[in-house]
């Protein structure tokens, strides 16, 4: 969000947080980007933003985080003690979640790892309506083929990730791999550390796929301690993820936080070649194996 329309994102979460008769008088910003993280001091609560016109999705979100919670997967509460309903306020919709802090509870690439195998053995149990995961590769072949979505992207690179889409999509179809829900982007900035261990944010990214696709998004350290990897599907995935996220960067409407650098850096990846790197929205910088 730009900084005019930021300082009035605060504003809202702080007046449904005092409409709820919450202690809140400061709004840290935790990540800004197409949607934004808000910590709410001095009661730690944590508020998730977003414009009204994406209610529904947020909606959408607090329905599937419920639902997974109750099917023991380890994800991130919905405050308790109040309604979980999407709050609009000033031209906002704002929800409502326990706060983490990131520092309490460092997360292990051991820890990771488990809690994501728990995450995916509890999805196989939930019935959640979800896109497959070629519908999100979909999109972001649309962004990169389409000059009015990304007006900047150079004719050679355009070039570079549909051709790269296309082959991509086609080698991952002949593995028939098993296919089930997944978290869609179960990357670093989506996991926190929790006193009964880790747990997963942000589920408006759901969809069908092989759980390599997931672990496309997560640290490689982490996939070690993963059982019954498919390397190869893996490293496809990977590739496909560095992919999707370069297309969306060079997205007209994209807000996240250093653009520039990230356009530039996951297409010199892709054109690097093997091992494939592993975006991760925490950092600054693309890892450089």
């Amino acid at each position: 969000m730009e900084e005019s329309e930021l300082a009035r994102a605060q504003v809202a979460a702080l007046s449904v947080a005092a409409s709820l008769d919450l202690p809140a008088d400061d709004a840290v910003v935790l990540f800004n980007s197409n949607k934004l993280a808000l910590r709410l001091e001095p009661c730690d609560v944590l508020a998730r933003v977003t414009r009204t016109g994406l209610g529904g999705e947020a909606r959408l979100e607090l329905d599937r985080a419920r639902r997974l919670d109750a099917a023991g997967c380890p994800v991130g509460a919905v405050l308790p003690g109040v309604a979980p309903l999407v709050y609009e306020h000033g031209g906002f919709a704002v929800t409502l979640w326990a706060y983490y802090d990131p520092a309490s509870c460092p997360v292990s690439a051991e820890g990771y790892a488990a809690a994501l195998t728990q995450l995916h053995a509890g999805m196989r149990t939930v019935d959640l309506i979800s896109p497959r995961f070629t519908d999100r590769i979909a999109e972001a072949q649309h962004v990169a083929a389409d000059p009015e979505r990304s007006p900047d992207l150079a004719r050679v690179d355009r070039a570079l990730l549909i051709d790269r889409f296309a082959a991509i999509r086609q080698t991952i179809g002949e593995f028939d791999a098993p296919e089930q829900l997944l978290h869609g982007e179960p990357h670093p900035g989506n996991v926190l550390g929790t006193r009964r261990g880790p747990v997963f944010i942000d589920f408006e990214t759901l969809c069908r796929g092989p759980v390599e696709f997931d672990l496309a998004h997560v640290p490689e350290e982490v996939c070690e301690h993963y059982p019954g990897i498919n390397r190869e599907l893996l490293a496809l995935c990977r590739q496909l993820v560095l992919a999707m996220v370069a297309a969306w960067r060079w997205d007209v409407g994209d807000e996240f936080p250093n653009r520039q650098y990230w356009r530039y850096a996951l297409l010199h990846a892709l054109r690097e070649g093997l091992p494939w790197p592993t975006p991760d929205p925490t950092s600054d910088r693309l890892p450089s194996s």
